[in-house]
């Protein structure tokens, strides 16, 4: 079977330059390589190089998943109304879905996700335990309307995704199949060769008890991530424990007694700080929230945090049992609830609960805003001047708290994620009736996990992590061609000839060879075969033919090997042996 592909009859074409809107380096790299070209904002072609790739991973998911009794069905991107309402989504995921109607003005999204129809899909079929556990999955196109895609294929509008659904009888065998395909993914990623992190998350919008992300380490990654050095603890910034080391915790003071002192045209935490002499970690601040315990009129809250911290907002929803961020209340609510400005403001006589983040535990004599404007108060106490509802971490994890598992300090790293695993328990299966009989002949409702991988997200991911000042640098496992072959002289025999002796056994043991044949100079063959990034060069001209020599270079390294013709397809193959491929 032909292996290699000669760029003159390919469809490949390279910049110089990369245009204005690729704003990271990967996203760059693809454009200028020819690997994607955009039709629209957010949505891409995919030329026959990035789909080379593509294909590769596609290949290495379904290895992995195949092998593990998973079964590949394709299902619909067009999805009707009737089922998103099935479990009120058609509305909580708002402008993210592509809603449109058909001709007979019956309302459809684009899927942006598809637990409504896998559910719908089964529920009809699965009737007894006899019938479980079942995992089903696809790759397929998905869509989600981007407010400002961006980044290439990182966010986009249109993307390529597997997604895998476990259906089982109880949480326990739930569970089990959670972790069948949490392996699943960890063998996959060790596949591409990638460097990656496991993390704790946050479910969003998709729901569910329990969830984690695969993460690909870029400096670049939108995501922020927090893990311990010393033990495997890593958590998305979304949900890290934020714990104070106990040299940094407050010591209770005696209480002092309340009282009164102007501020005037302090409104910030850093000019409070500044006026009194005093660190903004040593100030408390007030936050007001609606609680979205009433879907029609606000119930608020207030949150106190310590002058230095950040609220973290995924931390005060899953507090508050909310499916998505509460709302901070305007200016003009603050001042209807306490009768000050913002930067005025504390909880000594708010008529609103008031929580506070677990940092200002031992936290005495606080000063705070005196709900009125240009006034704070000194030594304020919870409990004698103010009542807490509760203490909870609220704030955003920092470098340098405490590993939640051996204490040690945590640091601070970039990702981007590229898979995530869900279990779902109860959440589509229970509103959508999707139920079994049991041993006993008792009805019940599925358990249900949900697990994804962004294809498209993790080309470009491997891009981001592999490359350098002159281009992409692909892993062997999901690199378009193997080796990239610059002819020199396309058109002498003698070249032509040791072409054919090299590329035969190389074709037989399935190495992919791209043959750069263009009557180009050298300098422009080299610097486009560094762009596309393959994982070895080997240069065939009439000159070192001239002294029975060739060069091959391997891509990470630039380590440069001349050896005659007669050596070079073995010491390929052993190259490729050596890093991972098995043909």
């Amino acid at each position: 079977m032909k292996k290699h592909v000669k760029w003159s009859q390919s469809f490949v074409y390279t910049l110089r330059e990369a245009p204005a809107d690729a704003e990271i380096t990967s996203h760059q790299l693809l454009i200028r390589g020819g690997f994607i070209k955009k039709t629209a904002p957010g949505i891409y072609t995919y030329g026959h190089l990035a789909l080379k790739a593509l294909r590769k991973f596609e290949d290495i998911i379904r290895d992995e998943l195949d092998s593990r009794g998973c079964v590949e069905i394709l299902m619909p991107m067009v999805h009707p109304k009737s089922l998103w309402e099935e479990t009120d989504r058609w509305d909580k995921m708002g402008d993210g879905l592509l809603k449109f109607k058909n001709r007979n003005d019956h309302e459809f999204c684009l899927g942006a996700t598809h637990e409504e129809v896998i559910t719908d899909y089964v529920r009809n079929d699965i009737k007894s335990y006899r019938d479980l556990p079942k995992t089903l999955y696809q790759i397929q196109d998905k869509y989600r309307d981007e407010i400002r895609p961006r980044f290439g294929l990182m966010r986009g509008r249109e993307f390529f995704m597997k997604d895998a659904y476990t259906f089982d009888a109880d949480k326990d065998s739930a569970l089990e199949s959670y972790e069948r395909l949490y392996s699943a993914y960890q063998a996959i990623f060790d596949r591409v060769g990638l460097k990656y992190r496991i993390v704790q998350a946050d479910a969003g919008q998709i729901g569910g008890s329990q969830t984690h992300e695969f993460q690909v380490l870029a400096e670049s990654g939108e995501d922020h991530l927090m893990v311990c050095p010393k033990c495997d603890f890593a958590a998305n910034v979304e949900i890290s424990p934020a714990i104070l080391p106990d040299n940094k915790k407050f010591k209770a003071e005696a209480a002092a007694p309340m009282e009164e002192f102007a501020t005037p045209g302090l409104r910030t935490i850093a000019d409070l700080a500044k006026s009194l002499k005093t660190e903004e970690k040593d100030l408390v601040k007030t936050l007001f929230y609606d609680s979205g315990k009433d879907e029609k009129n606000i119930t608020p809250i207030a949150v106190l945090l310590r002058g230095s911290d950040e609220l973290n907002p995924i931390k005060l929803k899953n507090y508050l049992g909310l499916s998505q961020e509460p709302a901070l209340l305007s200016d003009g609510m603050v001042e209807e609830y306490t009768g000050a400005k913002p930067g005025s403001c504390g909880p000594v006589g708010l008529k609103m609960p008031v929580i506070m983040d677990s940092a200002l535990e031992g936290k005495t004599n606080m000063i705070v805003g005196a709900n009125k404007d240009d006034l704070h108060l000194r030594n304020v106490n919870p409990e004698r001047d103010f009542k807490v509802e509760e203490m909870t971490d609220l704030r955003r994890a920092e470098p340098g708290d405490s590993c939640p598992k051996c204490q040690s300090e945590i640091q601070s790293i970039r990702g981007i994620e590229v898979g995530h695993v869900f279990y779902l328990g109860q959440t589509y299966s229970k509103p959508m009736k999707a139920t079994y009989l049991d041993k006993n002949g008792k009805e019940q409702t599925l358990e249900m996990g949900c697990y994804g991988i962004g294809v498209s997200r993790t080309i470009q991911s491997a891009i981001e992590q592999c490359h350098d000042k002159d281009g992409m640098i692909w892993p062997v496992s999901i690199a378009p061609y193997h080796l990239h072959l610059c002819m020199l002289d396309p058109e002498d025999e003698k070249a032509q000839k040791v072409l054919s002796e090299i590329v035969e056994p190389l074709e037989k043991a399935n190495v992919e060879i791209f043959v750069d044949d263009r009557k180009e100079r050298p300098g422009v063959k080299f610097k486009d075969a560094d762009l596309l990034g393959f994982p070895l060069r080997l240069v065939i001209g009439k000159r070192g033919l001239d002294n029975n020599e060739i060069e091959l270079v391997e891509r990470n390294s630039k380590q440069a090997h001349k050896m005659p013709p007669s050596e070079v397809s073995s010491f390929i193959l052993s190259w490729m042996e050596k890093n991972g491929f098995n043909g």
